[in-house]
């Protein structure tokens, strides 16, 4: 068995609301892990999980899942026993730096402030007895050391670790609130969710579909990239709501200048956001917006637009630059779905010069010339909700254009192979 020590990071600033973090923390931990042989010990201020040898990958793949962990270490523990704790050292080092000449340097922390020795004098003791028992001749550096062996002096024991490795840090999942991202089939979206998640936000994603005047391809995407997405939420599954926006999408481009096209568009997306929110309890809404991107995203474009909500709007990537976005897609591994050849309503009909400095008059203007209001109630009432897992196998392509009865038929066809099992 090995020991994988769990830190916790921002959630130790948290006063006297610690505990319910770090509860809310470990059963996330715990359900991750659920199907697994380990053991979780739960101490005041770390989680330590027991595993074997042979499944220690897998627990480390599942714990980078895990929003609210900032790093783990592979530790080793001894008693406080100067000879056992030589012992112990002497087989980590030999393990993870068995190499002459190495700059090395050994760190003490002494969590248990009534062990006799403070840390200054344990490292001046103890630090000459392990280079000897290891006999291995290494460079002393404790300026900018190459390696490093941190011993901490706790209560229950004395626990050595060689290396730390970051994880997603942030706050347990869903502690919170709750929040729709405003999801496209797109790089931006997926990203600015995970960044939510990452932040302890229930996150739930809202996708506005126009099939058949989008191509249902970019429907699939959205499955794909949710299914990425799951996989970080607390229960590892997520809620897809697609809204109906066809009938809206028509009225837009008929009544609506085309350089205004995207601005009102959006409005009345924001507009069915904060009105699902407000039935179904969300908290916010959240954009993958970053600011100037594109036309829609000036600061002029953001503020039209989100003129006609009052629910707060968050926006993760307002100061990230393309590239950082890039990056962050290739670590949740969307990346190559978000670039796939099919455009959504966002996108397929991009006016050639759209306006970027919109006026909200012009907006309210061509807003008038189509009553909307009865559109944006029927999308609500026609949503479609999705529950999706990493293991979901919907593929909206094997049943035709009409969601819903695509959804319809995949439940029918599910179900009906589940009883026949």
């Amino acid at each position: 068995m090995i020991k994988i020590l769990i830190r916790f990071g921002d959630l130790m600033l948290k006063g006297r609301n610690i505990r319910v973090f770090i509860n809310k923390l470990n059963e996330s931990i715990k359900f991750k892990l659920k199907d697994l042989d380990v053991k979780i010990e739960k101490l005041h201020d770390r989680t330590i999980i027991h595993v074997d040898e042979s499944i220690k990958d897998e627990v480390i793949k599942r714990l980078k899942r895990v929003p609210g962990i900032h790093s783990y270490s592979i530790v080793y523990i001894a008693n406080k026993d100067i000879e056992d704790i030589i012992r112990v050292a002497k087989e980590v080092m030999l393990r993870d730096f068995n190499q002459e000449n190495l700059r090395f340097k050994i760190e003490v922390k002494r969590s248990d402030k009534s062990y006799p020795m403070t840390s200054q004098e344990f490292t001046k003791m103890i630090a000459p007895k392990i280079l000897s028992a290891v006999n291995i001749q290494y460079l002393i550096d404790v300026k900018k050391p190459e390696a490093i062996l941190s011993i901490d002096i706790r209560r229950d024991g004395v626990y050595m670790h060689t290396k730390s490795h970051l994880l997603m840090g942030g706050f347990p999942g869903g502690i919170a609130g709750k929040a729709f991202v405003m999801t496209s089939g797109g790089i931006d979206s997926p990203v600015a969710a995970f960044l939510a998640i990452k932040q302890g936000v229930d996150v739930s994603l809202l996708h506005f579909e126009s099939t058949p005047m989008t191509p249902l391809e970019s429907v699939q995407k959205v499955i794909d990239l949710a299914k990425k997405l799951s996989v970080f939420m607390p229960k590892n599954k997520i809620k897809l709501h697609f809204v109906p926006f066809a009938k809206t999408h028509q009225a837009l481009l008929m009544n609506v200048k085309d350089s205004y096209t995207i601005t009102v568009m959006r409005r009345m997306m924001y507009r069915i956001g904060e009105m699902y929110a407000e039935k179904m309890g969300a908290d916010i809404l959240i954009s993958g917006d970053s600011i100037g991107q594109v036309a829609s995203q000036t600061l002029a474009s953001l503020r039209v637009v989100e003129e006609v909500t009052r629910i707060p709007i968050i926006r993760p990537l307002a100061t990230y630059d393309k590239q950082e976005i890039i990056n962050i897609a290739h670590e949740i591994d969307t990346f190559d779905i978000s670039i796939r050849p099919f455009n959504d309503c966002c996108s397929i009909y991009v006016p050639r010069n759209p306006v970027i400095n919109p006026k909200s008059k012009d907006a309210e203007f061509y807003e008038s010339k189509f009553d909307f209001m009865p559109l944006l109630n029927e999308a609500i009432e026609n949503i479609i909700t999705i529950d999706i897992d990493e293991n979901t196998d919907f593929n909206v392509i094997d049943f035709g254009f009409d969601l819903k009865d695509a959804y319809e038929n995949y439940l029918e066809e599910k179900n009906d192979n589940i009883s026949t099992q």
